[in-house]
C-alpha cells in the first residue's frame, strides 16, 4: 500500500519489446508512477510480482509461455495481489472477459494516450474500476449469449444473498457511480458506502467492483 504522496508501483508486461520500450518511454515522466520492472510473458510476471510487489500490473493479454489471464489468475489469487489492468487491441473479447471475472481491475487499448495510461493506473491503485459500464456491456454482448441463462440463475443466487441496501450499493456500483455518487443517491455517507461494497465483496468472494458490476450484468440488474 503506498502513502498519500508516495509513486505507484507498476509492473509492465508485454512480450513485444517494442511495446515495452515505448510503454516505458511514455511513463518515465510520471511523477505519480514508479516502474519497478518489466516482463515478457505471464509466468515472467508471476515471478516479477512475487520479487518487486508492485502495486499495479499492465498486462498484455496474448503472450507465449503463459498467456495474460492465465498470469492475472495466478497474480489474484496471491494475497495482498496488486491490481491488474489488462493491455488489449480488442482482438481477444473472451480472454479479456474471463481476465475481468478473474479480478483485473479493468482494461486499456493498447493505443491510449499516456496521460489516460497513466490516469487508469493511478484509479486502479485506489481501488476503482477501469471501465465503463457502456464498456462491460458492449464486451459482454460481443462475446455473446452462451450460456446466458445459467449465468443469470448462478448470479441472481449469489447476489440474493446480499441485504437490500447492499443490493443497492451494488447496483449503483454497476451504473458506474463513484461512491460519493453512491452515497449522494441512497442518502448515505461515503464510510457506509464502502462498508457495504467491502461487504458485499467478502459475501460474495469477489475483490472488486468490476467482478461486482460484472455479476449484476449476468443477472440482468442493469
Amino acid at each position: 500500500m503506498t502513502g498519500v504522496s508516495d509513486p505507484v508501483r507498476l509492473l509492465l508486461v508485454d512480450d513485444d519489446p517494442l511495446v515495452r520500450a515505448g510503454l516505458t518511454s511514455m511513463l518515465g515522466g510520471a511523477t505519480e508512477l514508479e516502474l519497478v520492472g518489466t516482463a515478457g510473458d505471464g509466468r515472467q510476471a508471476v515471478d516479477a510480482v512475487r520479487d518487486l510487489r508492485p502495486d499495479v500490473v499492465l498486462m498484455d493479454i496474448g503472450m507465449p509461455t503463459m498467456d495474460g489471464v492465465t498470469a492475472t489468475e495466478a497474480i489474484r489469487r496471491r494475497p495482498g495481489a496488486p491490481e491488474v489492468v489488462m493491455l488489449t487491441t480488442f482482438g481477444s473479447d473472451e480472454y479479456l472477459l474471463r481476465a475481468l471475472r478473474a479480478g483485473a481491475s479493468g482494461y486499456l487499448l493498447k493505443d491510449a494516450a499516456p496521460p489516460e495510461i497513466v490516469a487508469a493506473v493511478l484509479k486502479a491503485a485506489a481501488g476503482e474500476s477501469v471501465l465503463s459500464p457502456q464498456s462491460t456491456r458492449q464486451l459482454m454482448d460481443h462475446v455473446g449469449a452462451a450460456d446466458q441463462d445459467g449465468r443469470r440463475t448462478t448470479a441472481l443466487a449469489a447476489l440474493g444473498q446480499l441485504t437490500e441496501r447492499e443490493r443497492d450499493v451494488v447496483l449503483a456500483v454497476a451504473q458506474g457511480k463513484s461512491n460519493a455518487e453512491v452515497a449522494a443517491d441512497l442518502r448515505l455517507g461515503v464510510a457506509t458506502v464502502k462498508t457495504h461494497l467491502t461487504n458485499s465483496l467478502a459475501k460474495l468472494q469477489l475483490t472488486n467492483r468490476v467482478q461486482l458490476a460484472l455479476l449484476a450484468h449476468d443477472a440482468e440488474w442493469v
